[in-house]
């Protein structure tokens, strides 16, 4: 299967990322089963965000299974040759993604039109405003809508490389290729953007350790003697580091990570409700209700119904 990754001038070069997992892959299946390339709509050199130039090819002298847009390092307007040949691809290309705020460029040559899409979460809005055809998800590592797949951020290029590949070669490869990357095999396309322990913000190894603990063993009670021992500090010491560097209370930074795991797996559709409870440390499903209304105003059956299913993204 042939591979394309379209770079546009001044291309960010975490672009490179989703493409060397196609590379990968074929070490995984012991053969060639990804021609990959390096394209542009006039071919020769392409520089990049750090200046240097890399050498390309045609795109309109090639056919490709799959197109990966790479992402330019801002929003930028694109050439009229680009944005004319993304707009005849759907009719030889089985499948066109994009990387990071790549999907603006899908949006200007109307493949977003009528499809779920995602960008980078400090684009989104804007995606949404520019492309009102568009229904944007914010909350969304990677969609895939028929032909169309836009990930989020650069890292969620990754995900979005595995989920194609999957769709190629089958779950158990992808599974042993994401171990030989040291990644994720399904960090959900259902998944927040926002990762609960990035939005808690801790700085010190101890505190770093101690919700490392927790994510680890959202099942049990979380006190913060529990914590603090991970921490290896005393309950006062650990409290009070811990509000010094969150600005939150240990129990609020626990149910955080609880209702991000949980909503996780609502939005997975596979285990009943009142096992997530337990699974995730709320106990019960009505305390994990209350929770879920509180932060995020709906309740955990009604994330539930309005997640698409997995097979969709």
């Amino acid at each position: 299967m042939r591979i394309g990754l379209i770079v546009p001038p001044s291309f960010a070069v975490l672009s490179f990322a989703p493409l060397s997992v196609f590379e990968a892959a074929n070490g995984v299946l012991g053969k060639p089963f990804y021609e990959i390339h390096a394209v542009s709509v006039t071919g020769g050199r392409i520089p990049n965000s750090f200046g240097m130039e890399m050498e390309t090819l045609r795109v309109a002298d090639g056919t490709f299974d799959t197109l990966l847009v790479g992402s330019p390092p801002e929003l930028r307007p694109q050439s009229p040759e680009l944005l004319s040949f993304l707009r005849s691809a759907p009719a030889t290309t089985r499948r066109i993604a994009s990387i990071c705020i790549g999907p603006f460029i899908l949006g200007d040559a109307g493949l977003l039109d009528g499809r779920r899409a995602t960008t980078h979460w400090l684009y989104a809005n804007e995606l949404q405003r520019r492309y009102p055809k568009a229904t944007v998800e914010m909350d969304r590592i990677f969609i895939a809508d028929g032909q169309i797949w836009t990930s989020a951020g650069m890292t969620a290029g990754i995900d979005l490389a595995l989920g194609l590949i999957e769709r190629d070669i089958g779950r158990e490869k992808t599974r042993e290729l994401a171990r030989m990357l040291v990644v994720h095999h399904r960090r959900a396309g259902g998944q927040s953007q926002h990762s609960a322990l990035l939005d808690i913000d801790a700085t010190s190894d101890r505190v770093q350790m101690a919700l490392q603990f927790a994510r680890s063993n959202l099942r049990m009670p979380l006190t913060v003697e529990k914590l603090a021992e991970a921490a290896r500090l005393s309950p006062r010491q650990f409290s009070r580091v811990f509000r010094a560097e969150t600005g939150i209370s240990p129990a609020k930074a626990i149910e955080s990570l609880r209702l991000e795991a949980a909503r996780f797996m609502l939005e997975q559709g596979r285990l009943p409700i009142e096992e997530i409870a337990h699974e995730t440390g709320f106990g019960d499903r009505e305390r994990m209700r209350r929770s879920f209304m509180r932060v995020f105003g709906q309740s955990p059956r009604s994330v539930r119904n309005t997640s698409p299913p997995l097979a969709s993204f």
